[in-house]
C-alpha cells in the first residue's frame, strides 16, 4: 500500500504542480459546500487537502499562489438573495490536526507578540458547530440585518428568514452597544434532522445528506415560511463591527452575549496552556457522540482582544484563532475507471471514477489522482480496491491501494501522450509534475474552460451565463473569446429561438452582460486566467499599477529581466519570480494582447478603491529593516498592510519610507544613497498614530 508522497520529499516542480491542483480542487469544493450546500466530500477529507496545501506552502513559501486556498474564504454568494457587504470580513480558520499543531499555535502567538516565557497565553476553547455561519447586525438594540458568510466579504441577505428563528433576538436585553454585529452558527440538532428527513421521505421528497446541509438549505429558502417550519437553532460565538463596550476579552464577550439574549456554547472553557487545551479537546472528542448536534472539532481563540487586534489576520484567517479538527474519515471502494480532465491551462488531471460509497454521511463517486506521478507512486490501477479519504468538503482523494484485493486482470495505467480533447501532444516539461496539452486555444477544453473562468463568480460574475450556456455558445460559434460575450446581442434572434429560451430570458441575459461592462480592475485581471494569478495577486497588481494601460506598459518593459520594471514587479510582496514569469508569458503571446485590447475597447474599467484612505501611509511603499524593539517584523508588516501601505522587500527609488531597527545594515545604506526617507520605530509609530 502506498500513500501520497511526503511533502518533505517533493521536488520544487512537484510542489508547484500540486499547489495548482489543490487550488483548483479546494475552490471547487468550497463552491459545493458554501455556495450550493451540496458537498461531495467530508470535512476530514477537505481539511486533509488544506493541511497538505499549507505544508507545501510552508516548505516553498515563494510558490504560494494568488488563488491559494490559504488566501480565500468560502464561495461567492448565490444569485437568489440580495448581496450584503460585511462591515468586517467573515474569515475562515486555520486548522490544527494534532497536539503538535496546537503547541505550534501557542508558540506562533508568542513569537508574533514577542512575549516572554513566563507570560501566560489564555485561549477560549469552544466546540466547532457544523452549520452555516451567520452575521447578525443590531442597531440601538434592534435586529436590522442578517447575512450568510458567502465569500467572506459579500454574503446573502437572509434577514427575513432569521427573524423566524426563536434563538435570534429581535431586540437585545441589557446595556448593549449602539452597533453590534454578532457572528454565530445556524445548525440543526440530530434528532430534529432525523425527524425532518422522515417527513421528507414520507412526502416523496429527497432527504438531506446531513444536518449541516439541512440547516443551510432550510435557512436559504426564498419563502421564509419554509424556514419557519424547520427546527433551526443558533449558537453565538463571534464579533464583527461594534460601537460600544463588549468586554476586554472573548470570555467577557461570551458572558455579555448571554446577558443580551443569545445562546452560547455551554461547553466553552478558558484554557491557560497547550496541555489544558489538548486535554479539553480529548474530553470533547470522547463526548462527541452524545451531543445533540454535530461538531467537527474545537476552536481555540486568544482570549485578550488587544492581543487579537495586534495579531490581526493573514489572508483568509485570523492569526489569533485556530480550529483543531477531528480525524479524517475513510472508506473502501472499487476504482472502476480513470478519466482525464483538461483544465484551462492545458493541465491533464487524472480522476478516479469510483463505485459510489458513503463517507461521513456523503456519497462519494469521484476522487482526484492529482497527476501521473501520483498514480505511479500509489500504483493505482483500474479495478483496484482503494481507500478513499474525505477530509472536508472538497473532492476526495485516493489515499492508498489495497493490494491484497487487486484483481489479476488489473493493468498499470498508461497516461496519455496526447490530449483526449483535441489530440495535440501532451508534453511534460523538465522539472514539472504536470503534463500539458500543447494545443492552446485550438483545444476546445482549454478554450471553454477559459471562458467559464471569465464569467465565474469571482471574475465577471455574469448572472444567467453558466457552464452549460458557455459550452453551447462555444460549440455553435457564438463566442470564441471573452470579448464575444459582449457582442452576444448581435445574435439575439438566434438565442430567442433556442429551446428553453424566450424573449424575456434573452433580455435578462443581455441586461446582466451590460451590467458587467463596468468592472473593477482587479476582477478583470483575475478573469484573464493568467496562470498563478488568483484573486489575491490580482488585487496586488491592481493596487500597484492602477490602470490597464499602465500595467500593460509596465509588463512590456518588464520583459527585460534586468530592468527596473522587472524588479518592481518581483518586489511586490506576494509576487515572486515564478508568478512574475507567468504574467510576462501571458503578455508575450500576441493572441492574449488582442484579447486584452478587445476587452479594453468594450469595457469601463474602474480603478481599485483606495485601501485605508484615512491612513497617512495608504499607497506608500515601506521597507522594514533591522531588529525592531516595540513589535516583531511580522506585526510591523501586518500593521502597515492593514493601513493600505505596500510592504516591499528591497529598497528602490520608488520606496517612500524605510523603517530601521537596530543593525539595519545594507537596506539603510541603500536608502541613504537613494535619498529615501528613513524613519525610526518611534517616527513610524507617530506617522501611523500608534
Amino acid at each position: 500500500m502506498t500513500g501520497p508522497k511526503d511533502t518533505g520529499a517533493l521536488t520544487r516542480a512537484e510542489a508547484e504542480a500540486e499547489l495548482a491542483r489543490l487550488a483548483r480542487e479546494i475552490s471547487y469544493h468550497d463552491e459545493r459546500y458554501h455556495g450550493r450546500d451540496a458537498p461531495e466530500v467530508t470535512d476530514a477529507e477537505y481539511d486533509a487537502l488544506r493541511h497538505r496545501n499549507d505544508a507545501i506552502e510552508a516548505r516553498f513559501p515563494d510558490l504560494v499562489r494568488d488563488d491559494s486556498p490559504s488566501r480565500r474564504v468560502g464561495a461567492a454568494p448565490s444569485a437568489g438573495f440580495a448581496k450584503v457587504t460585511h462591515a468586517a470580513p467573515m474569515l475562515s480558520l486555520g486548522n490544527a490536526f494534532d497536539a503538535e499543531d496546537v503547541v505550534d499555535f501557542y508558540a506562533r502567538v508568542r513569537r508574533f507578540l514577542g512575549l516572554g516565557a513566563d507570560e501566560a497565553v489564555e485561549v477560549v476553547a469552544e466546540p466547532k458547530i457544523d452549520g452555516l455561519s451567520i452575521s447578525l447586525r443590531y442597531e440601538e438594540g434592534a435586529f436590522v440585518l442578517g447575512a450568510t458568510r458567502g465569500d467572506g466579504t459579500v454574503g446573502e441577505n437572509v434577514t427575513r428568514n432569521l427573524r423566524t428563528m426563536g434563538d435570534v433576538p429581535d431586540r437585545l436585553t441589557g446595556d448593549a452597544p449602539s452597533v453590534l454585529e454578532v457572528r454565530g452558527e445556524v445548525y440543526m440538532g440530530k434528532a430534529d434532522f432525523l425527524a425532518l428527513n422522515r417527513g421528507r421521505e414520507e412526502s416523496g421528497e429527497p432527504p438531506f445528506a446531513n444536518p449541516r446541509n439541512a440547516a443551510a438549505g432550510s435557512l436559504r429558502q426564498l419563502d421564509p415560511s419554509i424556514t419557519a417550519a424547520r427546527p433551526l437553532r443558533l449558537l453565538a460565538y463571534g464579533l464583527g463591527e461594534f460601537d460600544g463596550a463588549v468586554g476586554d476579552t472573548h470570555w467577557e464577550y461570551l458572558r455579555n452575549l448571554r446577558a443580551w439574549g443569545f445562546t452560547v456554547n455551554p461547553a466553552a472553557e478558558l484554557c491557560r496552556s497547550p496541555e489544558e487545551t489538548i486535554d479539553l479537546y480529548r474530553r470533547i472528542s470522547e463526548a462527541r457522540a452524545d451531543l445533540d448536534h454535530d461538531i467537527d472539532g474545537v476552536v481555540y481563540k486568544v482570549n485578550r482582544f488587544d492581543w487579537q487586534r495586534r495579531l490581526g489576520n493573514v489572508s483568509r484567517a485570523p492569526r489569533w484563532a485556530i480550529a483543531h479538527k477531528f480525524p479524517a474519515e475513510r472508506a473502501e471502494t472499487v476504482l472502476e475507471s480513470i478519466s482525464i480532465q483538461v483544465g484551462r491551462t492545458g493541465a491533464l488531471t487524472p480522476v478516479a471514477n469510483l463505485r459510489p460509497v458513503t463517507v461521513g454521511g456523503v456519497v462519494v463517486s469521484r476522487a482526484t489522482l492529482h497527476n501521473e506521478d501520483e498514480i505511479a507512486r500509489k500504483e493505482v490501477r483500474e479495478g483496484d480496491t482503494v481507500v478513499v479519504q474525505r477530509a472536508g468538503d472538497v473532492i476526495p482523494q485516493v489515499v492508498l491501494v489495497v493490494e491484497s484485493k487487486r484483481p489479476p486482470s488489473a493493468q498499470p495505467f498508461e497516461f496519455p501522450d496526447n490530449c483526449p480533447q483535441c489530440g495535440s501532444l501532451a508534453l511534460r516539461e523538465e522539472g514539472e509534475a504536470v503534463r500539458r496539452c500543447t494545443g492552446g486555444l485550438i483545444c476546445p477544453a482549454q478554450a471553454v474552460e477559459r471562458l467559464k473562468h471569465f464569467v465565474s463568480r469571482d471574475a465577471f460574475d455574469i448572472e444567467g451565463l453558466g457552464t452549460r450556456h458557455i459550452e453551447a455558445f462555444w460549440r455553435e460559434g457564438l463566442i470564441a473569446r471573452p470579448g464575444d460575450i459582449f457582442r452576444l446581442r448581435d445574435h439575439g434572434a438566434a438565442l430567442a429561438e433556442r429551446e428553453g429560451w424566450a424573449e424575456r430570458s434573452v433580455a435578462n441575459l443581455f441586461a446582466a452582460i451590460e451590467e458587467r461592462r463596468t468592472v473593477p480592475f482587479e476582477r478583470l485581471i483575475y478573469a484573464l486566467g493568467i496562470r498563478q494569478v488568483g484573486q489575491a495577486t490580482a488585487r496586488l497588481i491592481a493596487r500597484q499599477y492602477g490602470t490597464l494601460p499602465d500595467w500593460r506598459e509596465a509588463m512590456a518593459a518588464a520583459q527585460d529581466r534586468e530592468g527596473e520594471s522587472w524588479r518592481e514587479l518581483t518586489d511586490i510582496d506576494g509576487i515572486g519570480p515564478s508568478v512574475a514569469a507567468d504574467i510576462l508569458d501571458f503578455f508575450r503571446e500576441p493572441h492574449n494582447l488582442e484579447v486584452v485590447a478587445d476587452l479594453e475597447a468594450q469595457l469601463e474599467i474602474s480603478a481599485p478603491e483606495a485601501v485605508a484612505a484615512e491612513s497617512a501611509v495608504s499607497g506608500k511603499t515601506v521597507v522594514f529593516t533591522g531588529t525592531l524593539e516595540t513589535m516583531t517584523r511580522a506585526e510591523a508588516k501586518a500593521t502597515a498592510e492593514s493601513l493600505g501601505a505596500k510592504v516591499a522587500g528591497s529598497v528602490s527609488r520608488k520606496t517612500d519610507y524605510v523603517v530601521v531597527g537596530s543593525d539595519a545594515g545594507s537596506k539603510a545604506r541603500k536608502a541613504e544613497e537613494l535619498d529615501v526617507e528613513i524613519l525610526t520605530e518611534r517616527d513610524w509609530g507617530a506617522l501611523i498614530g500608534r
